[in-house]
């Protein structure tokens, strides 16, 4: 890591291709950095003008910025200085080849960041397939409520709305910065050969298949780079389900922890087995970074989560309504099932379905009749797949219902959830159909349509 300020000026002039402008107010953000350093940027999207509409809006008064919407054009990826590309984007993409055919420069958001870091600016990365989130938030949580003297923590990456490039503004020597990092991000890292001073890897479930071709080597690999190039004295904290699969030179420093390592008794707000692996995570990360059990324990016990997941919202009528909307996982959603029913009870309404990922959803097909009275499926691609074997389960005395659209679905959750019972919504699949907009889009959808229940 660099620790300079020539990020101020290094870029004026400096022709910069942005790879995906999307409308998650990320990119939005990436790209009134570089304009604001005068660079000469070119954004260029497969998305149209129209679809596009608010992040143009937000980018108006910039006049050293060219879009190339609806398509890419090859030119603008070898007649740059640099090519900055969004998360998501795959590496065999043909824009992506034809940059490194030309020895363009391919810089990601937060890995940049981490390259001009001022000196003695600390970085904490989690990753994970499960819980970076709620470790990332917890993390600063815990910093942020700290007396840390003239140190400031920061929270970046994989956060909602919000780039970590722009921080370099904020930033200064001895600031923690906590970043949320996922493996598409962590591709950015292993290109500039660096790590996080602090590394958290946090679970390793199977996942991405749709993106990593069902190749679970690959995404590791991609996640390794959270730890892969940690210079001496960085520290390396894993989920005790995660360290037989770190490499041996790095297992011998590794931290392994475990939900057991939470004191128990420590009042902790969020629920489940997985909750207190996520806190046991920032536990060790505070540690490290010399914070007292007291503060730790206090942040802990006054951290109430993270907007969809696991996210209570309101009981209306007897009935608990939680958003697990971020649950794209089968295993994502066989955590929140024990969470909210660790006794079998059955009290669960489960809404679940999405798009397709290609995943394994036989182990949690096999538990919805331990957890859940009734099922409602949402009708999309990969839906589609499991239908059949969720109809089956009737037989084990779960109600199954299917609607078209998350409206219905809630509705019909309502109309037949009972007194004392919980809704779940635990997708299970990810959002990318015709339904939302993104994954974010889908759990504000849940949000509004369950604050009109009456």
């Amino acid at each position: 890591m660099q620790g300079t300020h020539e990020w101020r000026t290094m870029f004026k002039g400096k022709r910069v291709t942005i790879l995906g402008l999307g409308l998650l107010g990320r990119g939005v953000n990436v790209a009134k950095f570089f304009a604001e350093r005068g660079a000469i940027l070119t954004i260029t999207d497969l998305k149209t003008k129209e679809a596009l509409a608010p992040s143009l809006r937000a980018l108006k008064k910039y006049k050293n910025i060219r879009y190339v919407l609806g398509r890419h054009n090859l030119a603008d990826f070898r007649n740059a200085d640099m090519v900055i590309k969004a998360a998501g984007v795959s590496l065999d993409s043909p824009y992506v080849k034809e940059a490194r055919k030309h020895k363009i420069p391919m810089e990601m958001d937060a890995s940049l960041f981490a390259k001009l870091a001022p000196k003695g600016v600390k970085i904490v990365g989690v990753t994970g397939t499960r819980g970076k989130s709620t470790v990332s938030y917890l993390t600063w949580h815990i910093l942020h409520r700290t007396v840390l003297g003239n140190r400031m923590a920061w929270l970046g990456g994989n956060i909602r709305g919000t780039a970590t490039l722009p921080l370099l503004k904020k930033v200064k020597t001895g600031d923690i910065v906590v970043l949320e990092l996922d493996s598409w991000q962590l591709q950015g890292f292993g290109d500039a050969r660096i790590s996080p001073h602090i590394a958290v890897f946090t679970t390793f479930f199977q996942d991405h298949f749709n993106y990593y071709a069902g190749d679970m080597r690959r995404y590791f690999e991609d996640k390794a780079n959270i730890f892969r190039h940690q210079k001496r004295g960085g520290v390396l904290i894993a989920g005790d389900g995660v360290v037989r699969n770190i490499p041996q030179p790095f297992r011998k420093r590794t931290i392994s922890v475990s939900p057991s390592d939470v004191p128990a008794r420590w009042k902790i707000r969020i629920p489940g087995e997985h909750n207190r692996l996520n806190i046991a995570c920032a536990i060790a990360v505070c540690r490290a970074l010399g914070v007292s059990e007291k503060d730790i324990k206090k942040g802990a016990e006054s951290f109430s989560g993270v907007e969809g997941r696991l996210q209570f919202l309101r009981t209306v009528r007897g009935i608990k309504i939680y958003n697990d909307n971020s649950s794209t996982t089968p295993e994502a959603t066989i955590a929140a099932l024990r969470a909210l029913d660790p006794l079998k009870q059955k009290k669960i309404v489960l809404i679940m379905g999405g798009d397709e990922k290609n995943l394994d959803m036989s182990v949690l097909i096999r538990m919805i009749p331990h957890h859940c009275s009734k099922v409602i499926l949402f009708k999309e691609r990969g839906t589609d797949r499991i239908r059949e074997d969720v109809f089956a389960k009737e037989r084990d005395e779960v109600r199954v219902y299917e609607e078209d659209g998350l409206k219905n679905c809630v509705s019909r959750a309502f109309a037949v959830a009972k007194r004392g019972e919980t809704i779940l919504y635990s997708p299970a699949f990810s959002s990318f159909g015709k339904y939302f907009k993104n994954e974010y889009d889908r759990g504000d959808q849940f949000v509004r349509f369950v604050e009109k229940l009456k």
